[in-house]
């Protein structure tokens, strides 16, 4: 009898023990943050999804907006990209003083990665508009994916405008360094090596013709590759100073494609 009473003790320990265990993955497998991305290749078209599930209503009002622009007159240099190329609207002198001259449009749309400008080419933005020069600044956001991913998608856009826009030119921007001192935070500096190795990558795409690289990210670094608050605040987009600083670095090359 004592032999049964303790076996059956022992086999309610073991189901209290796995039964333990079982919850204690569930409730860590949905307690821990997530990090992984989006399963969407970034060199194929896709639109933008919310929260919800649905496509992403700002997303495709920018992109309603933007087919109306093309639409309503010339557009002589045609900013293309995310939230940083959107955010030439928090420096709004900066911007008219450098480019009112060339009757430019801004094209960007915070949030978006590599597949969703793909989208909003495939789904008309570069229809029927003719720019000197198109400036394109995307990949930021892609920085979860691998180097190989992140250049695959840039190098489809490149392609997509050289498709559609045959005979406008292109300034292909680096992408911008991003975090305020990687070299306190591992991550943070593998990630500023990738992105580096992918800039690399791209300035192969610079032709000397159609297809214009410039890498800008040291302007916005000190000495030590620490960037400062004053330039972006966040660490990813730049404060006025620093759109400031990228219209001066790039002024001298966009004045002679413009040309």
């Amino acid at each position: 009898m004592m032999q049964n009473t303790m076996l059956r003790r022992t086999i309610c320990v073991l189901l209290g023990v796995l039964l333990y265990a079982g919850v204690f993955q569930a409730f860590a497998q949905t307690a821990a943050p997530t990090t992984q991305r989006a399963p969407e290749p970034a060199d194929q078209p896709h639109v933008k999804i919310a929260r919800n599930g649905q496509p992403d209503p700002r997303f495709l009002q920018l992109h309603e907006s933007f087919l109306a622009r093309a639409k309503q007159g010339p557009i002589g240099v045609l900013f293309l990209g995310d939230s940083i190329t959107e955010r030439w609207n928090r420096a709004p002198d900066v911007f008219k003083a450098h480019y009112d001259k060339y009757q430019p449009a801004n094209f960007g749309i915070s949030g978006d990665r590599t597949e969703h400008v793909l989208w909003r080419i495939a789904n008309g933005e570069l229809d029927n508009i003719h720019p000197k020069v198109v400036v394109l600044m995307i990949g930021t956001n892609n920085y979860r994916y691998s180097a190989d991913e992140i250049y695959a998608g840039v190098k489809a856009i490149v392609d997509q405008i050289h498709t559609k826009l045959p005979d406008s030119k292109l300034l292909l921007l680096a992408i911008f360094p991003r975090f305020h001192d990687p070299s306190t935070q591992p991550s943070q500096a593998a990630v500023r090596e990738k992105l580096t190795s992918v800039n690399q990558r791209l300035a192969q795409l610079d032709d000397g013709n159609k297809t214009r690289f410039l890498d800008i990210g040291d302007k916005f670094l000190d000495a030590n590759g620490v960037l400062q608050p004053e330039i972006m605040a966040d660490y990813l987009h730049p404060t006025p100073k620093g759109y400031e600083i990228w219209a001066n670095a790039m002024q001298p090359t966009l004045d002679e494609m413009m040309k």
